[in-house]
């Protein structure tokens, strides 16, 4: 008989069988990568199987293991359906807000206002891709952002709503020869290097959506930096690298620095309500509904003519356009 086995097990195994590499799949855990191969070692002597080849330089599934994929998923799956429908409705909702973001924060706003009497608790997690590794281990409730820029096995244990396509812009240092324009064309930061986040695990999407942004415009992602936490960080690093960073239109003043808005085209970065499947909360329900009572008034998922978007994330953002 197989043995009762731990969903932490299971969760490990699932991340290195997603990204076959032990380093980013304790990354994306947020636990220590000696930690995750004690999970992996222990899972194999309970099954009494070896589910991964290590080698040097690869480690791919055996047969056990690719046997082993679709049963884990689906355990996985059950197992948070199983917790969110008995979650304590009363306990405070964790919504992350990916920093000080002012959609996100407009959503919470306006969800406190429907549901006075649920508790949501806001979090600063910055990044989706970190937001849903908490969620996945029942620390964090909901997040916003680029739900399609999240692995498909990370994807399989959550819920989105779409919320808004939001036009993109680039922060400038003062000084800089872009910066005294109301706008910038795309095709104007040829030659720029652009921060987008990369070297950070938390924000993977973010990444991701700019490397496809800049792709054949001789544009280049910044090479990775030391991550800045908290907004007086980021301004002091602006401020000494002066390297334009890649935003939204709703980025917040920042001393020393303009904003402007990128056009022809106009690129969107779609935003996401995301919470993990099978949650029931009476603050979800709020979340929920102040976001699509806030994208249908204000027009928050229409697509303007002729703006960027990558093809999945208009068919998850706009399945009707």
């Amino acid at each position: 008989m197989v043995p009762d086995i731990e969903p932490r097990l299971l969760r490990a195994f699932v991340a290195v069988a997603d990204e076959l590499h032990f380093t980013r799949a304790a990354a994306r855990l947020y636990v220590a990568q000696q930690a995750l191969s004690r999970d992996i070692r222990r899972l194999e002597r309970e099954l009494g199987a070896e589910l991964f080849t290590r080698t040097t330089r690869h480690v791919t599934l055996t047969p056990d293991g690719e046997r082993l994929v679709p049963y884990a998923q689906a355990v996985l799956a059950a197992y948070d359906e199983l917790g969110g429908a008995f979650a304590d409705e009363a306990r405070p909702l964790l919504v992350d807000l990916n920093t000080d973001g002012i959609i996100s924060g407009r959503v919470l706003a306006r969800a406190r206002e429907l549901a006075p009497e649920c508790e949501l608790m806001a979090r600063y997690q910055s990044g989706l891709t970190g937001a849903a590794a908490e969620i996945a281990a029942g620390r964090l409730d909901v997040s916003f952002g680029r739900f399609t820029g999240l692995a498909p096995a990370v994807r399989a244990g959550l819920a989105a709503q779409p919320v808004r396509l939001e036009p993109m812009a680039v922060l400038l240092p003062e000084g800089h020869p872009l910066a005294g324009r109301a706008e910038v064309e795309l095709d104007a930061l040829a030659g720029e290097s652009v921060y987008a986040g990369a070297g950070n695990p938390a924000t993977k999407e973010w990444t991701d959506l700019a490397e496809r942004l800049f792709a054949g415009r001789g544009i280049k992602v910044a090479s990775p930096a030391p991550v800045a936490i908290g907004f007086e960080e980021f301004r002091r690093v602006m401020a000494k690298t002066r390297t334009p960073v890649l935003a939204s239109v709703d980025f917040p003043d920042m001393p020393g620095c303009v904003l402007r808005p990128l056009v022809r085209p106009v690129p969107l970065s779609p935003v996401s309500l995301v919470w993990r499947k099978g949650l029931k909360h009476p603050g979800l329900d709020a979340l929920r509904a102040a976001a699509a009572e806030m994208a249908e008034r204000e027009g928050w998922l229409v697509r303007p003519p002729g703006a960027w978007l990558p093809e999945g994330d208009l068919l998850h953002m706009c399945p009707n356009q």
